[in-house]
């Protein structure tokens, strides 16, 4: 992948690179995700290789980090590749959509991952039980969780087939791990190929080449800059890439939405996800006229492998659309990209980058994935916030338990 930048780099700060670099470097001995590129999976190919040919669907029952980023990387592949398995994601306690889902699998023809990587999350063991009374079959369910959660020791008792989360990787910087690749690789998608995009992002990064002046240059402007341009936006020209834009809103949100760690004041950078050209039909007006204090990147694929092309057909009274014939339809929809970056370019005032990713493949989503998952540590340095925690969630999370505790009285 590429990125192209068209906001000026910060001056002076050079000594601000060297102590960012070093700051990385000691959270990369404790923080798990920066070492996934290197994730060992034998243990998945072999489990992998004994499910039962008769399993069609793949069902993850998980929510947040534990769902979205394989629903991302499944979603972005499942146009152009042809997939072992189908795969289905149970994220919500809305019944409506229990129900809908249900609808669509075979349950004697599922195999079920149970993702929690405390164990204990509400709505995943909700799911979990519903299912549990339709299917008793223990051999029909995979646990993926940490070592001696609830779940896992439950687990045991069962006889459960059961994976474990790495050490010190959270939920929403897991998909590179056991949570994103056992799901993917039940449906065939290569994970070893995912993994190495991934390390392409790694090395670049780390050996001080083209991805980390990159990642620099973003992060230090968006820090800077956070109180003023504190909404970005991913505008994605593909809908294949429509649920990797909720992936990054979570990651991005919950990453970055603090208090800072050496002072009383509230941070955060609001991400928003938009795939164009839908979205230039409503959101791009708010960006190009509405109030500054937004940045903008777009996301365009340069091989969407096809040959889709615009019929080379006259319409009464549309004569002057003649102009689309024989266009092919990937070409149209990255001129729609490049035309509204030109208009944002005008105006000068808007901060607005370029990714471009190479085809609609494992190794174009693991180097996204990996970058962005960089990118939001590098920021969390600069704006003071501690990256990996939610304490905002787990308040939240503590009241509906009082809750559910005084329903049971």
């Amino acid at each position: 992948m590429t990125n192209k930048i068209y906001f000026e780099d910060l001056p002076n700060i050079k000594e601000a690179k060297k102590n960012l670099s070093k700051a990385i470097m000691k959270e990369k001995e404790s923080v798990g995700y920066y070492n996934l590129p290197q994730f060992d999976v034998s243990s998945i190919d072999e489990f992998a290789s004994r499910i039962d040919d008769k399993i069609e669907f793949i069902v993850v029952l998980g929510i947040g980090g534990s769902s979205l980023g394989a629903k991302a990387i499944y979603e972005f592949l499942k146009p152009v590749k042809e997939m072992k398995r189908k795969l289905y994601f149970f994220e919500s306690t809305d019944p409506l959509n229990i129900l809908s889902l249900l609808s669509k699998i075979e349950i004697k023809k599922s195999h079920f991952l149970v993702i929690s990587k405390s164990g204990t999350t509400v709505e995943t063991i909700a799911v979990f039980k519903y299912m549990l009374s339709i299917n008793k079959n223990m051999g029909h369910y995979t646990i993926i969780t940490d070592l001696d959660s609830p779940l896992d020791k439950f687990g045991k008792l069962k006889g459960m087939n059961i994976f474990y989360l790495p050490c010190n990787v959270g939920g929403r910087f897991s998909v590179l791990s056991t949570v994103g690749l056992l799901p993917l690789a039940l449906c065939g998608v290569d994970i070893k190929e995912l993994l190495s995009g991934a390390k392409k992002i790694q090395n670049s990064f780390f050996e001080d080449a083209y991805i980390k002046d990159v990642l620099f240059k973003k992060a230090f402007f968006y820090a800077k800059h956070h109180s003023t341009y504190h909404i970005n936006c991913i505008f994605a020209y593909s809908e294949t890439l429509k649920y990797f834009c909720q992936w990054y809103v979570q990651l991005w949100g919950e990453s970055l939405g603090k208090k800072q760690r050496h002072s009383a004041f509230n941070v955060g950078l609001t991400p928003i996800g938009l795939i164009g050209p839908k979205d230039q039909h409503s959101f791009l007006q708010l960006i190009v006229e509405g109030t500054r204090d937004k940045s903008m990147t777009c996301i365009k694929i340069d091989d969407f492998k096809d040959e889709l092309s615009i019929p080379d057909i006259s319409l009464e009274e549309l004569e002057s659309l003649d102009i689309l014939n024989g266009l092919e339809f990937h070409d149209l929809i990255n001129m729609q990209c490049d035309s509204a970056m030109e208009s944002l370019k005008i105006l000068k005032d808007i901060p607005i980058d370029e990714i471009i990713v190479p085809r609609v493949d494992e190794r174009s989503m693991g180097e996204l994935i990996y970058y962005y998952e960089l990118l939001t540590s590098l920021v969390g340095q600069l704006i003071d916030v501690d990256t990996y925690n939610q304490p905002g969630v787990e308040l939240g999370k503590i009241i509906l338990k009082n809750k559910l505790s005084e329903v049971r009285k």
